[in-house]
């Protein structure tokens, strides 16, 4: 079996970005959804618009978000909008709320390990394929936070976030989302980013950008600030092998900073949503990294 390629650039700028997509050779056709992270009001890790304006603009794309299950800037449609247009993103792009209004869409997921349905903004029926466009960098619940949790925390509608914090579990409290046993949250995840790419099939593209590398997610108001130097950009065709060659470069970096950003992924298993959506078939761990200069 021929393994994924995760293609590499060392230096992060707005043209590199566009340049390792046009790599991959894929064109994603129709309407495209660029799901990115919008930045909690009061992160300083986030990425910015300016940075990735130009591979938007290279897509033709429209930047989806979805609302979040925490209290924050985020958690309703209105203060979310206002938060886009704080971070710039609105000045920029049309911006799609994908779960602003009305009822959510129910993905399947007939193989799931712990759930068998997803929810996700019903927005989400407007686009023809999705480029995901992740910020790599830890995560104070998941471990870390790359192409696996923008396809499902993400993607997810604010219901959906909390069914897949609760495992599956209808109407789950606030404080059942964190206190979820953690092996079924990380396995709850690759399911539902099991139904995405499903939905996308072949018409999707995923680059992870490995800079601001902190502890903490870009979900946090309050992050610690990075703990390791930039890396640079990868992309692929497959979601696994880009996490996993991710984590490999950080394992295999002579940063002083790894160990504490490896401590993170660890203690709460993170690798576990790799291995898992790699046993639901969505992606392989084995893969071929390919330098561009």
């Amino acid at each position: 079996m021929e393994k994924s390629k995760v293609y590499f650039i060392k230096d992060i700028t707005p043209e590199n970005i566009v340049k390792i997509y046009e790599t991959l050779g894929k064109h994603l056709e129709g309407k495209v959804a660029v799901k990115l992270h919008s930045g909690e009001r009061g992160n300083q890790n986030y990425i910015r618009p300016e940075m990735v304006k130009k591979i938007v603009e290279h897509v033709n794309g429209t930047v989806v978000e979805c609302n979040t299950a925490y209290d924050g800037a985020r958690d309703t449609t209105e203060k979310h909008k206002v938060l886009m247009e704080e971070h710039g993103w609105t000045k920029y792009f049309d911006v799609d709320i994908m779960d602003a209004e009305g009822e959510d869409k129910v993905l399947e997921v007939p193989n799931g390990k712990i759930i068998n349905k997803n929810y996700v903004g019903k927005n989400i029926d407007n686009y023809d394929s999705m480029l995901v466009l992740s910020h790599f960098k830890g995560h104070p619940m998941g471990g870390y936070g790359g192409a696996l949790k923008q396809l499902s925390i993400g993607v997810a509608s604010g219901k959906g976030k909390r069914f897949i914090h609760c495992a599956g579990k209808e109407n789950g409290s606030y404080e059942e989302m964190f206190s979820t046993d953690q092996i079924k949250f990380l396995e709850a995840m690759a399911d539902a980013a099991s139904s995405v790419t499903k939905k996308f099939e072949n018409n999707i593209v995923y680059i992870n950008v490995m800079c601001n590398m902190s502890v903490d997610c870009d979900c946090c108001n309050v992050a610690e600030d990075p703990c390791m130097k930039d890396i640079g950009i990868l992309a692929s065709l497959d979601p696994v092998a880009i996490d996993q060659a991710c984590i490999d470069l950080v394992v295999n970096s002579d940063d002083e900073g790894k160990e504490h950003f490896m401590e993170r992924v660890n203690s709460r298993h993170g690798t576990h949503t790799i291995d898992a959506a790699a046993d639901l078939g969505i992606g392989s761990k084995e893969y071929e990294l390919v330098e561009i200069n």
